[in-house]
């Protein structure tokens, strides 16, 4: 049996498992189905995480992590998690491959994945013109126009990042004001690349089987816009991965909000006696590195104390 399962391997779950391997904890596995690094690694620049006075990408950021985090014996296992179920004295978990493990604690760290904006094309031209990762993606529109949809933080930090590869970026915005930082707001009305178009959002995508070749923007005002852009990024949320405590019945191992958030208290506690929750899929979730580094450490730090 484990002492630990650690299901997920970002920033919230190396950390965990950094501090409860390094607190003595001597069998503690983290679960994660891809390599070690989180959505984070898709990220195109870095520029406040403490410490790090470069500007990096996410990828670089994420690289030394596992080996450091992995130094005090903490395992890994690349298979997907089904189900985190509970009976009176431990935790089970049912893994992709049929296998079931036994855990004293689990501390959850699978964080979140991008919302679909919902406009007509948007599936059907997914990876062909429609990409969440301008990092990924960005490339291939050197020298060309594009849109990005959204008005947050990311939707902003990856316009600008656009900007320097892309001849001209199109923000697409439903409202006025922008939810992002003020600093990253400036940056962006005074990029000459960048041009806003607000009080809109997106009707369709069109093209063909090569792929995208425009976009139909809806105004408030009732009129159209047809950009010809060959790709839209879109940034308009997260969907949280609260699928490994969903229950046969359909209900949820520990207490969510409507969001399907897991409800944790400043230790990281959810309803579930040694269940935890770390990182974005937790509510009220900065939804930054940092913050997930720290709620995986006071996570891991309350297992430790309650293992002696």
């Amino acid at each position: 049996m484990l002492d630990l399962a650690i299901i997920g391997g970002g920033p919230a779950g190396l950390t965990a498992g950094l501090y409860a391997t390094r607190g003595g904890l001597k069998n503690v596995t983290m679960f994660e189905k891809g390599m070690p690094g989180g959505q984070i690694t898709q990220s195109s620049e870095i520029e406040n995480y403490p410490g790090i006075k470069e500007v990096v990408t996410g990828m670089e950021l994420m690289e030394p992590w596992p080996e450091q985090c992995m130094r005090f014996g903490l395992k890994h296992e690349m298979v997907e998690v089904l189900k985190v179920s509970k009976d009176e004295d431990c935790f089970t978990i049912f893994l992709a491959t049929n296998k079931e493990i036994k855990a004293k604690s689990v501390i959850v760290c699978t964080g979140s994945t991008p919302k679909r904006a919902g406009f007509e094309g948007e599936d059907e031209f997914y990876g062909k013109g429609v990409s969440n990762c301008a990092t990924c993606d960005g490339f291939f529109y050197k020298d060309k126009e594009v849109a990005v949809l959204g008005g947050g933080d990311t939707a902003l930090e990856e316009a600008i990042y656009l900007s320097n590869i892309c001849k001209k970026v199109y923000v697409i915005h439903r409202r006025e004001e922008f939810r992002a930082a003020p600093a990253t707001v400036s940056k962006v009305k005074n990029n000459p690349k960048i041009e806003l178009i607000l009080n809109s959002g997106i009707k369709k995508v069109y093209g063909s089987n090569m792929g995208v070749e425009g976009v139909i923007v809806s105004c408030k005002d009732g009129s159209d816009i047809d950009l010809k852009v060959p790709g839209i990024f879109v940034f308009v949320g997260m969907n949280v991965n609260n699928g490994v405590l969903k229950q046969e019945d359909g209900s949820y191992l520990c207490d969510l909000n409507e969001y399907g958030e897991v409800i944790v208290d400043l230790s990281m506690r959810t309803s579930i006696k040694n269940l935890y929750a770390a990182g974005d899929i937790r509510i009220e979730a900065p939804k930054q590195v940092v913050c997930a580094a720290g709620d995986g450490a006071v996570a891991a730090l309350q297992v430790v104390a309650n293992s002696h």
